[in-house]
């Protein structure tokens, strides 16, 4: 099975072309592709190109734990990066059709920066879900034990709960982020952002990913805790979000809608034997 492997900010993803390949990987492959000692490593696996009625390219992402996402900023920028390097699209900006819909995407001259325009965040508990009446999720409070978290919830396509901490750091993200993941009041599960307001053009976050865990860096996760900023009137309307993998640059419109740009680098491709995809997982 050919495999291309990329990271955006060292969130690190395979991309798996349909041409390359004789069948879809099973979850239990997926598996054993993104582990660390078993396969190759990664925090997700990308299919495509896929055939698509509406967009030129069509995406399916999958996280390490083998379940499908609806979205992934790093993956589209990474997916983007992976089509410029197969000579399927140039500088001009073109569509991609992920299972939360319709993305545009632009790759600049030298492959290495991709702009995605990310849609529209909603605080809708209908849309993001979130148990309970009808309502914006704007902070709320979430109880662990005997610890309290102030928290937003929003949607960008796939579900975050932005968690305001003074001081987020990988421990507290692996400490509560599973708990918050998992929790009863997310339905469909959720990302994890642990955010601090810099100033009004800079915030911090750790990140706890839903199927995948602890991350360097995510694009849906920057994209949310940056409207999440500007919907509490703690930021303006760019933003750059600083995570232990490195920044992103953010523009949240009036009506919350968010473009995202940030680096793409090219890792490596080969070749995974049979022996893993039906080894240890």
């Amino acid at each position: 099975m050919r495999f291309h492997k990329y990271h955006a900010l060292g969130n690190d993803y395979i991309v798996l072309d349909p041409r390359d390949i004789d069948e879809e990987p099973s979850p239990d492959q997926i598996q054993a592709i993104c582990h660390r000692n078993f396969g190759v490593g990664a925090d997700g696996v990308l299919l495509g190109p896929i055939d698509s009625s509406t967009a030129r390219f069509a995406l399916r992402i999958f996280n390490p734990d083998g379940s499908e996402a609806e979205k992934s900023g790093n993956g589209l920028r990474i997916f983007s990066r992976y089509l410029w390097d197969k000579g399927l699209v140039g500088t001009d900006p073109f569509e991609i059709e992920t299972p939360a819909g319709l993305v545009t995407s632009q790759v600049f001259a030298d492959g290495g920066s991709v702009t995605v325009a990310m849609g529209h965040v909603s605080f809708d508990s209908r849309d993001i879900p979130v148990e309970g009446p009808p309502r914006r999720v704007i902070n709320e409070t979430l109880s662990l034990g005997s610890t309290e978290l102030r928290y937003c919830a929003a949607t960008i396509g796939n579900p975050h709960c932005v968690v305001i901490h003074d001081q987020p750091s990988a421990e507290i993200a692996r400490k509560w982020g599973p708990l918050i993941e998992n929790d009863h009041r997310f339905p469909n599960r959720t990302n994890v952002q642990f955010m601090k307001v810099l100033d009004r053009s800079n915030i911090r976050i750790e990140i706890w990913e839903r199927g995948a865990g602890y991350t360097l860096a995510s694009g849906s996760s920057a994209s949310a805790a940056s409207a999440v900023a500007r919907r509490l009137g703690l930021c303006d309307a760019r933003i750059t979000v600083h995570m232990p993998g490195g920044t992103l640059d953010i523009a949240v419109s009036d009506d919350f809608s968010v473009t995202m740009t940030g680096p793409v680098t090219k890792v490596c491709e080969g070749v995974i034997s049979g022996e893993v995809l039906g080894g240890p997982q």
